[in-house]
């Protein structure tokens, strides 16, 4: 458990405050951000209004204009060095990231904290590898030049079930190529993001170049209409990506979506049976099930899948729920009393439909922690993939298990639901996986594996579960627009009065 001489302790002790325009503003109103462990108030955050919404976007359009010209060198540099201070800081990051989303440390100092600075890394070393081009064309003495350029300001709304991460995510490449940002975080989580801003402060970035709102969903919107944004960077629930790209078409505003997920894990009767179960076990219950590439549906091949339903059970009946910051602690609380009962309700659901809670399925008591959003880890069997609780978000650790006999019925069934974000496939006849991976409409395949990422290596969804791509080269594209310059190397050549066409 932290004590009261940890330096996060220290940090949520003091006054909480925007960050806009490199200094840290006071609103009048705020909100208490909760320990979902205990229930109790960790911090009051300030809110912000309209008012700090324009202040926000003015700071990142003004910085836009030097941040934009900056050498590649330095703009490296500043994210390298941020890299570094996030080392520097993991542990206090880590126990704020546990205190204020409630997930075991060993996670977030693994996960969160330790991706966080890795992607910071790999970002510094994109601007100095960005390139224009010339192109080709068939006017004689006529060059073409094409550039990428900034797009401009970014506004970054970020969702709680990985606070930090998921800022770096869109932070990264958008600061690697000459972009500037304001970010929101979600108001339920919004600590770690805070005292990141603090590190970006100390780093040495400019002022106005990153910038940290906090509010709720008014917030978001009053970001996704402001003239000033120029880019709309969201990761969270595919219902409010929806209403954010109905408001980004008033100004034709680019926008990146990672949404939600309905992930197909498949086992096949060939599997390594041990490695699947791990696999399936963790592919739900990691981060308390609140992932948006949980592999929520079990497909599980006939012949094994009551032997895997039992094992299962047994697992998930061991799984020791308590405080993030205990090292006995397996598993931590879901984000709030709101989103619990929200899950219970999908189970209810899965009751009312015939199919079977054969493990958990309720409200978990832990010791000392009755205040605490907690759940009991759940299976449930006989589920139909046309059942509410087979096609639509959880973000719990609920697993949907579906037994499946007919090979050429299974590609179907994966594929028929309205999301599209990843899916994992385990069998040992690798070119019969392979084949079945290329057919799956998703983002992502994990074969033999389960969650899975690296820096270097796109994310993303398809269907209802977003576009764009997060992570890797592709991750820099969303935030370049091209321009082509077109220059007469001819200086006698007679203009023909035509805008268009050749000379």
């Amino acid at each position: 458990m932290a004590t009261v001489t940890d330096p996060s302790i220290e940090f949520l002790q003091r006054e909480q405050r925007l960050f806009i325009g490199g200094d840290w503003v006071s609103t009048g109103t705020s909100f208490p951000t909760l320990n979902p462990a205990t229930g109790e108030v960790l911090a009051q955050v300030p809110v912000a209004g309209q008012t700090e919404v324009d202040a926000a976007v003015e700071a990142a359009e003004g910085a836009f204009r030097t941040w934009r010209e900056t050498a590649p060198t330095k703009r490296a540099s500043l994210l390298w060095k941020l890299a570094d201070l996030v080392d520097e800081h993991l542990e206090e990051l880590a126990v704020i990231e546990v205190l204020d989303n409630g997930k075991p440390i060993g996670e977030a100092r693994a996960v969160d904290i330790a991706l966080t600075a890795e992607l910071l890394r790999y970002y510094a070393g994109w601007p100095t590898k960005l390139a224009g081009s010339l192109y080709p064309n068939s006017i004689g003495d006529m060059l073409t030049i094409g550039r990428r350029e900034p797009v401009g300001v970014v506004a970054a709304i970020t969702p709680w079930n990985f606070p930090l991460l998921e800022v770096a995510y869109k932070l990264g490449p958008a600061l690697a190529v000459g972009c500037t940002l304001v970010v929101k975080p979600s108001e339920l989580a919004p600590l770690s993001t805070l005292r990141f801003a603090q590190l970006v402060e100390e780093a040495g970035f400019p002022p106005g170049v990153v910038n940290v709102l906090i509010g709720g969903p008014e917030i978001g919107a009053a970001l996704v209409q402001h003239p000033g944004v120029r880019k709309i960077a969201f990761t969270g629930q595919t219902a409010t990506g929806k209403q954010i790209l109905r408001s980004s078409a008033d100004d034709l505003k680019p926008v990146n979506l990672e949404l939600g997920g309905k992930s197909p894990n498949i086992v096949f009767a060939d599997a390594d049976f041990d490695k699947a179960l791990a696999g399936a076990f963790g592919g739900i219950f990691f981060n308390q099930g609140q992932a948006c590439v949980a592999g929520s549906r079990l497909f599980a091949e006939e012949p094994i899948a009551e032997r895997l339903v039992d094992k299962l059970v047994e697992k998930a009946r061991g799984i020791r729920l308590g405080h993030g910051l205990a090292p006995t602690t397996d598993m931590g609380p879901l984000i709030s009393a709101r989103h619990r009962e929200r899950v219970l309700n999908f189970i209810d659901g899965a009751r009312n439909d015939g199919a079977e809670v054969v493990a958990g399925g309720g409200i978990a008591a832990v010791d000392d922690l009755e205040g605490g959003f907690f759940l009991q880890p759940t299976v449930i069997a006989n589920v139909s993939n046309t059942m509410h609780v087979a096609q639509e978000e959880i973000f719990g650790p609920v697993l949907s298990v579906i037994t499946w006999s007919d090979p050429d019925e299974l590609e179907h069934l994966a594929n028929e639901v309205p999301y599209g974000l990843a899916a994992g496939i385990w069998s040992s006849d690798i070119a019969k996986a392979i084949r079945l991976a290329e057919r799956l409409e998703v983002g992502t395949v994990w074969i033999n594996t389960y969650g899975m990422f690296d820096v270097s290596v796109p994310f993303g969804g398809r269907k209802q579960s977003g576009f764009g791509r997060e992570l890797g080269p592709e991750a820099l594209d969303p935030y370049l627009v091209s321009k082509s310059i077109w220059v007469d190397l001819e200086p006698t050549r007679q203009q023909s009065g035509q805008s268009i066409g050749r000379s």
